[in-house]
Formats: C-alpha cells, structure tokens, sequence
C-alpha cells in the first residue's frame, strides 16, 4: 500500500511549481481507486487545466511530473508546449528528497505527448517518465509501467532511470492532481448553515449525545445504529472515530484498514462509554460486513439483522447462510433488540464513479429496510481527500461547493432527502484528537440519534 503524499513533500511540490503560496491540489484520478485506464485518466483529466502526477512504487519512491498544459485525448498523438513543465523525486527508499528536473529550453513543445490510447506521458517522441498504455490489471495491487528514455526532453542532471525510479517500474498507485489557485473554493453563504466550529459548540454536541435518551415508552435502553457501506468505504472507522472522541484518545476498537476485502467477520454491537471507566451511553453502534461486487452481506441474513435475529459477535460463513437454525438465533426480539437506524457509508472519491454493482446491492438493502420503515442516513467519509485544505481543517466543509455537490450526488443515488447525507472525516492517520474532526462527527451522530428517535416515536 502506497503511503501519502507527506505535507512536507506536498509543500516541496508547491515550492517546485512557484506561483501563489496558496495553491491547492485536488485530486482527479487515482489508480488504486479508478483503475488503470487510459480511457478512465482521460475521463477525469482532460481539460482541467495544470495538474501534476504522481506515482508511487513499490520500493518506497514517489516521482512523477508537472504540466501547465491540459491533457487532451486525440487519436494521433499531438505534444503541448510547456516551458513550465518538469520531473519531480519527493522520495527515494521511504526518505524524503527534494529534486526538480526542468524541462529543456530546446523542448519546450515536446512536454508532454497527449494521445488517448495512453495515460499521462512526459516527453513526446521519448517518454522520459514511465507510463502505461490501454488497461493493466494488477497483480497482488501492483501495476508494471512502461520504462522510459530519460534525459532527452528534461534535464536530468545525470539522473538515468534507474536512479529515477529506484530501479523498479512496479508501482502501488498513481494519482493525478489538478492545480489551481486558493486551499478552498468557499462561498460567501454555507450551503449547510452551522455554529462556528468552536470548543464551545464541540461541548454542547458532546452534551446533546452523552444526554441522549431514546423514548421512555418504548422500553429501549439504547438505540441500535446499524453501518453498512462499500469495503474501505471507513464504516468501522467512523465506529473508532466515536469511540476515540468519548474516550478522550484515539481507539480502534472496531476492526478498520485499507485491504480489498472485509476485514469485519463479526456482526459487532459496540458500546460507547463515556470515559475509560464511565457507562455505556445510550445508544450501540452496529457493525457488519462490508459490502462487494463478489461477497458481502447477504440480504436475508442483512434482514435478520434489522429483525433482531441475530446475536452479538456471530461469526459469518460464506459456506454457511444464517438462519432460523443458526446458533444464536434470537427467535421473538424485542423492539430493543432490532435495528432503529440505518448508515450507508460513502467514499466520497468514489461518488461519481460508484460500481453499479454496488449500487444494486444498495438497493436491494435499502428495499429490507423501506418495507420496515427503518430511517436511513448517509455518512460521506474521506471528505478531505477531495479538497486537500480538509486534510487539515474540516471546519469549512460546508462552505465548500464541491463537497455540497457531492452531498446532491450521494441524494440522487440513495434516494434520500440532503439532510441525510452527513459529510464526515474520519480519524485514520491522527495520534491525537482534533477538535474540527470531533464537530463534524458529533454533529452527524447527533442527527443520526434524532431520526432513530423518529422510527422509536411511530412504532
């Protein structure tokens, strides 16, 4: 797995390009998440304007390049002149480096080669940067490039390809960056209206939902919240992010990582405490497999889950479908013991270009849970890969016009009012708590326990 772009090395990057001290990178393709495509990368890319590529490979090195050019697909391959063009190491065996190659002054219209049967390709006539042509399939999460003919187009200051691309066209990821001006795109009016994200506000969240009680009437001491979502979509993670926040430090209790599979086997109901030592708050945070085009939950043991059916920590077998006859199977539940909300989790990357067959699978979940008339939400994770000034600050996620956008797109694919898509960050990287972070999750938990209560009230 490819690590991130460091800040350090993001700032190397934004020294190397010159210009504003405010310019933002916003991510348009990334190959781990859209696949090696040539087709794809132009869908995404083609007349954005400057952008920069990254590539990351297997031996701990990130290099790529640099154009104030657009790309363009053509059938013939055309070159853009670019003078501002250049090749780029930020790291080499896992340690940051910092090295610039510019363009030849005698190369100006030779930057970049645009064709439509190739991805980003530096260097027209010589690619002097690896590169990949059509579609590759990985193998393992590797993907081979092309190899390239340094030095002819750029000044490598007697780099050659080996030293390069440390020896190795075997690369974990490419992403490509579109580069503009400004860490945010705000508006003058938040498309979603918020106190200001302060310590005060934060306090009166975390009051409203250690305060929480669901209706007396009902007999439920606790809320059941149940997360459901595409694999890495961060559904466990969101379950951590609650936790750490009333624990005071950062927990992972639920299991949450980066791999192509589920890693939650369990049908899991987590208690969050307020404190290390103090009880349980009332409400229980329900995790279940991930959803794939090729595995995950199945409708009907997903339907014995919203029913109460199914007990705490039971095991799932893909040889094996829960039923009637299952250990454990909890055969008259109490309206305790069913589900009383629903959380689709989204990638926010991956909205636009969502597996249908993910979407099907979403649907047929959602149709169990409309013949029960279970309240559904969605929580859209990852927000701050979209804008890179989120990475740091979340606190203007709602003044931020490309996030409200994708909060519309996410409606139109669930079906669901705007109010139901809560933007969140997860903690993933963080050694600490973030204030801005624990707003933005306390505020969609918070929402998420207001229409559970809804369902307890028309039961």
């Amino acid at each position: 797995m490819a690590i991130p772009l460091q800040p350090e090395e993001q700032q190397s990057l934004k020294q190397m390009i010159g210009g504003s001290s405010r310019l933002r990178l916003t991510l348009l393709y990334k190959v781990s998440r859209d696949g090696v495509s040539a087709w794809t990368f132009h869908t995404k890319c083609d007349s954005q304007g400057p952008s920069i590529t990254v590539i990351y490979n297997t031996k701990g090195t990130v290099y790529g390049g640099y154009t104030s050019q657009s790309w363009l697909g053509a059938g013939t391959e055309f070159g853009a002149h670019d003078e501002k063009a250049f090749l780029f190491q930020v790291r080499y065996n896992g340690k940051s480096v910092n090295n610039k190659f510019p363009i030849k002054a005698d190369k100006y219209a030779n930057a970049i080669a645009c064709r439509l049967s190739s991805g980003p390709v530096f260097g027209r006539g010589d690619p002097n940067m690896p590169y990949f042509t059509g579609k590759i399939n990985p193998s393992n999460g590797v993907y081979t490039l092309t190899t390239a003919k340094v030095g002819t187009v750029y000044d490598m200051k007697s780099t050659d390809i080996s030293a390069f691309t440390n020896d190795s066209l075997e690369v974990h990821d490419i992403e490509v960056y579109k580069v503009d001006e400004g860490e945010f795109q705000l508006t003058s009016h938040s498309w979603r209206v918020t106190s200001k994200f302060d310590n005060q506000y934060m306090q009166e969240l975390k009051r409203d939902v250690e305060e929480y009680t669901p209706l007396e009437e009902t007999g439920v001491e606790q809320v059941k919240v149940l997360l459901t979502g595409q694999v890495k979509a961060g559904k466990s993670s969101f379950i951590n992010t609650i936790i750490s926040i009333f624990k005071g430090a950062i927990q992972c209790q639920a299991p949450s990582g980066s791999t192509g599979k589920s890693l939650t086997t369990k049908f899991r109901n987590y208690d969050v405490k307020k404190g290390r030592s103090g009880p349980p708050l009332n409400f229980k945070l329900c995790d279940t497999k991930g959803l794939e085009i090729d595995d995950g939950i199945d409708p009907t043991e997903f339907s014995y889950i919203l029913d109460g059916n199914m007990p705490d920590k039971y095991l799932f077998n893909s040889s094996t479908q829960f039923s009637s006859d299952s250990s454990g199977y909890v055969a008259t539940p109490l309206l305790k013991d069913k589900i009383h909300i629903v959380v689709i989790v989204m990638d926010a990357t991956s909205v636009d270009i969502f597996p249908q067959a993910i979407i099907d699978k979403i649907k047929k979940l959602q149709a169990k849970v409309n013949q029960k008339g279970i309240p559904q939400v969605v929580l859209l994770t990852q927000i701050d890969k979209i804008c890179e000034g989120l990475q740091w600050n979340v606190s203007n996620t709602f003044s931020i016009p490309a996030i409200g956008d994708l909060v519309d797109k996410a409606a139109d694919l669930v079906g669901l009012p705007r109010a139901h898509i809560l933007p969140v960050k997860n903690y993933e990287r963080e050694m600490e708590l973030r204030q801005d972070i624990n707003i933005l999750a306390l505020l969609a938990l918070r929402q998420i326990l207001n229409f559970a209560d809804d369902y307890l009230a028309s039961y």
